[in-house]
């Protein structure tokens, strides 16, 4: 489908060149902005959820590294600060015998006795001076020592601060896919009840079909009354006649028949 759409924006490239010559660039773009956007609108949803949760995966690669890396500089941070102790503690050591030597030369003496030798002031001042020049490199070796210390805890702190940046986002990440899941079941449910509800012809013949059965019952049930009532009771009248002569002369008497009791109502009222 991909191939297909790029020969069709192809051929409608060369159209447009000869059509509409200069703006033909414009309406390239246009035509190859609309046609991506349609393949991209033609991949299934299912298959777009699917493919962000592989690459939340493939972000535990990267993790590692970053763990990797992490782990090494806290080893390297480790062992800087073990040469800063013994630096330290060498300087300590240092400062307290230049000390020493230093107050003994504020003694005069023609002699000098360390562990069971003797010395010269000439020598004890050498030897002085010799510590010193080490004792100012070694200081300064511990202030470089340090301060690469200090940068690389910064580092450090920065690193692991990206690294639980990443672990939060990758959770984050993965609720989110999770959800886009959870919405897009909802989806196909509610495209199922759509469906549903729209082809209803079945729940529509079902329904006449117990209508129509419920009045055939009420018919059914309205003659068994009335056959029950004919039969019951015993008729006291007459049937009206089917004659039509028959029926004039009942109603014009019985109209007559009226008339006389009512004058004869009238009489006895005088």
């Amino acid at each position: 489908m991909i191939k297909k759409a790029l020969v069709t924006v192809g051929g409608l490239g060369l159209l447009m060149v000869l059509f509409f010559g200069r703006d033909a660039a414009s309406y390239i773009r246009t035509s190859a902005g609309w046609v991506k956007d349609t393949v991209k609108s033609s991949v299934p949803i299912e298959f777009e959820i699917e493919r962000a949760r592989r690459m939340v995966k493939n972000l535990i690669p990267d993790i590692r590294r970053n763990m990797h890396v992490i782990a090494q500089e806290e080893v390297e941070v480790e062992r800087l600060d073990k040469q800063i102790t013994q630096t330290s503690a060498t300087l300590e050591k240092d400062r307290t015998e230049m000390l020493r030597l230093k107050t003994d030369l504020a003694a005069t003496q023609p002699v000098y006795q360390y562990a069971g030798r003797s010395y010269t002031a000439k020598d004890v001042k050498a030897d002085l001076a010799n510590r010193f020049e080490r004792y100012k490199t070694h200081d300064a070796t511990l202030a470089s020592l340090r301060d690469i210390q200090a940068a690389r805890r910064k580092s450090l702190d920065a690193a692991r601060q990206k690294l639980e940046g990443m672990l939060v986002a990758k959770r984050q990440l993965e609720v989110d896919v999770e959800n886009l899941e959870a919405r897009f079941k909802m989806v196909e449910v509610a495209q199922t009840t759509c469906d549903f509800n729209i082809d209803d012809s079945q729940l529509g013949r079902v329904k006449d079909l117990i209508t129509e059965v419920r009045t055939r019952l009420n018919v059914a049930e309205r003659l068994v009354n009335t056959e029950g009532e004919l039969h019951e009771e015993i008729p006291l009248s007459a049937p009206q006649s089917d004659n039509i002569i028959d029926q004039i002369t009942e109603y014009f008497s019985a109209e007559k028949d009226g008339t006389k009791v009512a004058e004869a109502q009238a009489g006895v009222a005088h």
